[in-house]
């Protein structure tokens, strides 16, 4: 029951429908320099505007920022979940980069995996760290509540990429994010509970990533 559970909650992990206007509406790109992954090459596009699921969480995001840096008193009914994040990422500013990613991949995937169906009432609904951290959520939160976690550590934005993929073993999709270690690209996804070089997994065939500043549809 367990494993059929999981298959269909990755089915239900992403709406293949984001793909289609995303990229039809894509400016003319230009490649990138950046290691390959999952043996794809990349061609990099800066108008991330098409990708309003994104956009409008990175919006949603700023908002909460704002709202959360008011002072919170945590009750049993609402904990202050914010504050109670950024106590987690300051323990870890002075941690080597391995250290934190590790950190981070745990304590985000510890959270249960839940679908936007039935945590949303939508097909697709793209969490900001807030909401994730309420709520859970499924495999694209995930992703975003790590990158935006390491963000707040001060990782620069092109060392990350939020990736959209093809799990091939299940033949469904999936999502994950890529951090650039020292030219090395790692792994953090909520199907592993280690940070592995993406060069280890095979199953996955990634056809966009993106981050604040650009996109990349893959090939190959």
């Amino acid at each position: 029951m367990g494993g059929n559970r999981r298959l269909i909650a990755a089915i239900l992990c992403l709406s293949a429908a984001l793909l289609g206007p995303a990229l039809a509406q894509a400016a003319t790109p230009t490649p990138t320099v950046r290691p390959s992954y999952f043996g794809s090459t990349e061609i990099e596009n800066a108008r991330i505007t098409p990708f309003t699921k994104w956009t409008d969480m990175l919006a949603r995001y700023k908002a909460e920022e704002a709202e959360d840096a008011k002072p919170c008193r945590a009750t049993v009914i609402q904990p202050c979940f914010h504050a109670d994040w950024l106590k987690l990422l300051a323990g870890l500013k002075s941690r080597p980069v391995m250290e934190q990613l590790d950190a981070v991949n745990r304590a985000m995937n510890r959270h249960p995996y839940i679908t936007d169906p039935v945590n949303w009432g939508v097909p697709d609904y793209w969490a900001a760290p807030d909401q994730f951290l309420r709520k859970n959520g499924d495999c694209e939160d995930y992703a975003i509540a790590k990158y935006l976690s390491l963000r707040q550590l001060g990782f620069d934005a092109d060392r990350l990429r939020v990736v959209v993929l093809q799990d091939l073993n299940l033949g469904v999709p999936h999502a994950v994010l890529i951090v650039f270690v020292k030219g090395q690209a790692m792994l953090l996804d909520n199907q592993i509970s280690d940070v592995i070089p993406a060069s280890a997994v095979h199953h996955y065939k990634p056809i966009y990533s993106i981050n604040e500043n650009a996109w990349w549809l893959h090939k190959g």
